[in-house]
């Protein structure tokens, strides 16, 4: 998949193309509809998928202080659409004179002048240019006169996450800040995954035997609730099943909030400066303060334990 950044970094020859754009974070199940259908659709017509994404999220631009947890980092967003078939990305710098394009010349700009879009797939929902004016009704009039389709996928509802909402990354975020890592990953599509480097913390897990990768996670990352949850720590391709708590440690009177990983059975790990992954399965427990260090050794290894037996259970090929 080509990746450019900016209109600049567009071939200056780059013909006809089918184009989706949004901030797509977590390319999640409803963001897969559309880019699949894009890139269904540009097959057919013969030419190249493109999506169009921004950095950083139009929010932080048009009212400072206000961005949204993040999903996923943009090189995490590249990956999953590279797996769906997308042939180029285009990330373009999202700035106050950028927010100020009328949905026309939004349109002109990229759509028509850089990207010759020949059809444009989008969600109901999906609104763009100065003030977020332009809508799908705008997109379509203007299609008639720069020669582009439009269509618009219709976003499936969930199930048992959300009460039946549509999917959207706003109730993903809510449902992770609340600790419901399973609803989210029947959003996703996959479990919820935070990710950076790994830090020195006090190394009081190892002390008590059971040594966890601080994760120093990136700006902005969504970060579940305090508790402790089932997941997988990652790292050069290896995956290894985990129990993850993420808190201020309140057993010894924490501050700092920090995401934990305890690589179940793997004591041998020296993990520090590098980066890591983890994926959260399943909300084992909340955050406790215990009478004793024996009771938190007690609960501790009750934690391994369920954290073991979940993602043992769980098929990561479906």
């Amino acid at each position: 998949m080509q990746r450019w950044r900016g209109l600049e970094d567009i071939p200056q020859d780059w013909g006809r193309s089918v184009v989706t754009i949004g901030s797509y974070d977590g390319v999640h199940r409803g963001h897969q509809l559309i880019i699949g259908r894009a890139v269904e659709r540009a097959r057919e017509l013969g030419v190249p998928s493109v999506i169009v994404t921004f950095d950083p999220h139009p929010s932080e631009v048009v009212r400072p202080g206000s961005h949204p947890p993040l999903l996923a980092p943009h090189h995490r967003r590249a990956e999953l659409m590279a797996e769906l078939g997308v042939d180029a990305l285009l990330i373009l710098p999202f700035t106050t004179e950028f927010s100020k394009l009328s949905p026309a010349d939004f349109i002109a700009k990229v759509l028509v002048d850089r990207l010759h879009a020949k059809a444009v797939i989008e969600g109901p929902n999906f609104r763009f240019g100065h003030k977020a004016a332009g809508n799908v009704a705008l997109l379509t009039e203007l299609g008639a006169t720069y020669d582009y389709t439009v269509e618009v996928i219709d976003l499936y509802v969930t199930g048992n996450a959300g009460g039946g909402q549509p999917f959207s990354s706003t109730l993903t975020r809510r449902l992770v800040a609340e600790g419901d890592v399973a609803g989210a990953a029947e959003i996703l599509g996959r479990p919820h995954r935070v990710e950076g480097i790994v830090v020195r913390g006090a190394q009081r897990g190892r002390e008590l035997g059971f040594p966890t990768a601080n994760v120093e996670t990136l700006p902005h990352t969504a970060i579940p609730a305090d508790g402790v949850y089932a997941g997988w720590l990652e790292m050069d391709g290896e995956s290894m099943p985990a129990a993850i708590s993420v808190g201020t440690n309140p057993q010894f009177d924490g501050v700092d909030r920090t995401v934990e990983a305890y690589a179940i059975d793997r004591v041998d790990l020296d993990l520090y400066g590098l980066h890591v992954a983890v994926e959260f399965l399943a909300y084992v427990r909340g955050m406790l303060k215990f009478d004793s260090i024996d009771d938190l050794l007690v609960a501790m290894a009750a934690d391994v334990k369920r954290a073991g037996e979940l993602t043992a259970a769980y098929d990561r090929a479906r």
